[in-house]
């Protein structure tokens, strides 16, 4: 007896430590910290090799590591020189080589969503500093794009069955696949644009989107986008688009800035901005940032959810929805509802509570694109254009130069001969004489 009650301790003893030995997750799943290579993207003036910098995508975080001799041209850059977004280098002072870790929803990062695939962008910029005690610089600014690509996770759940339909308490849990996107697109709008390079003159085609899986229809909306010459919120800043969807930009400054109508989706709106440049300053590089959301497809526009153009010729606002009274608070103020009044020429627009008028936060998200570059048309070429012109037409002044120099030669050999006659003639009467 004492033998198997010895036996049955140690056999509890076991079970236990093998108990508490196993880890607990308490609703979690663990998930490894995989590492990617990030997609880097020089602009001019560049670094001098892509060896230079390098990045690692992980789960949470980019790992940024940079070379002291970024330029690669043997001169060595300071670290209080490098940024991105904001942060600064977080490696160790004198440790080489410079390392910065950023979170992939920090820094002044942004996120886009083309597809099944997530991107995160970031900016390194490199900014010398003058030489202590000179007023000098001997390297020049270089600005590196880091992107950190991922495939786009979705919540898989039962499939036994497929509803008609998703209540609103399922959207709102399914928050996490409502994927807000904002492209430059090309000149036909067949996709995005090849190149971020625009003239003055040019229209910036732009089309912001959602991805509505697992949703109702949803109709978005570009409620205000504002212009920076950073990607951070810097001075100066233009807001084209603002007061709720009234396009701005064509109001104050009689552009042929415009959101398209009709839709070519709900789930799309398309807006062309007319390309312009920050006054005063050297760069000629824009980011926009954009505040996008979105309503049931089925809801009515109002004067906070809505998207209007300005019509210069006719002095009037129109929304791309049909419904050009929700546009009338374009020239005030759209932030609060109008009062309703009764009668037959008055707005019937019901007073809303306050949780009516405002949006949930997972059906609204701000994003960026940039840097587009801004060029004006070159002096050169239009004195090139203005020299063509009159090579042209030197062939025709050449023709008529001849004719009139042949015109001069006769005058002159008749004026000749006719004083050499009337010379002769008076000799002639002296010798009679």
């Amino acid at each position: 007896m004492w033998c198997k009650g010895q036996i049955a301790v140690v056999l509890l003893i076991f079970f236990l430590c093998d108990v508490f030995a196993q880890p607990r997750f308490k609703g979690r799943k663990a998930m490894a910290k995989h590492q990617q290579p990030a997609v880097l993207q020089y602009f001019e003036p560049r670094a001098g090799a892509s060896q230079t910098v390098t990045a690692q995508c992980t789960d949470s975080e980019v790992i940024v590591t940079i070379s002291p001799d970024l330029l690669g041209i043997q001169k060595p850059v300071q670290p209080s020189d490098l940024s991105m977004g904001g942060c600064g280098v977080t490696s160790p002072v004198g440790a080489q080589p410079f390392v910065i870790e950023a979170p992939l929803q920090g820094c002044g990062s942004t996120v886009e969503m083309l597809g099944a695939v997530i991107t995160y962008t970031f900016t390194l910029d490199y900014n010398p500093s003058p030489i202590d005690g000179l007023p000098i610089v001997r390297t020049n600014p270089a600005v590196v794009q880091i992107e950190c690509q991922y495939n786009r996770l979705h919540n898989v759940s039962s499939n036994a069955l497929n509803p008609t339909w998703v209540p609103y308490t399922s959207t709102i849990s399914a928050e996490d696949i409502l994927g807000f996107s904002l492209v430059i697109m090309s000149s036909d709008w067949s996709g995005p644009s090849s190149s971020n390079t625009f003239f003055l003159g040019d229209l910036i085609n732009l089309q912001a989107s959602v991805d509505s899986t697992n949703h109702v229809p949803l109709r978005v909306f570009v409620d205000s986008c504002v212009a920076t010459p950073g990607s951070n919120a810097s001075a100066p800043a233009y807001t084209f688009i603002g007061n709720n969807g009234c396009f701005l930009d064509s109001k104050l400054t009689g552009s042929n800035s415009q959101f398209v109508s009709p839709r070519v989706a709900q789930s799309v709106m398309q807006f062309q901005l007319d390309a312009f440049r920050f006054y005063g300053l050297t760069t000629s590089s824009i980011f926009i940032t954009c505040h996008l959301k979105v309503t049931l497809a089925s809801a009515n526009v109002d004067p906070l959810n809505k998207d209007c153009s300005y019509n210069s010729a006719l002095s009037q606002w129109s929304s791309v929805d049909g419904n050009n009274a929700v546009c009338s608070c374009c020239d005030t103020s759209c932030a609060n509802p109008p009062p309703f009044r009764r009668g037959s020429g008055a707005l019937k627009h019901r007073p809303r509570r306050a949780s009516e008028w405002s949006t949930p936060a997972e059906w609204q998200e701000t994003i960026s694109v940039g840097p587009l570059y801004l060029e004006q048309v070159s002096p050169l070429s239009l004195s090139q254009s203005l020299s063509g012109q009159q090579d042209e037409a030197s062939p025709g002044s050449q023709f008529q130069d001849s004719i009139l120099g042949a015109v001069v030669g006769v005058l002159a050999v008749s004026c000749v001969a006719v004083l050499f006659l009337a010379y002769s003639k008076a000799n002639g009467i002296a010798n009679k004489q």
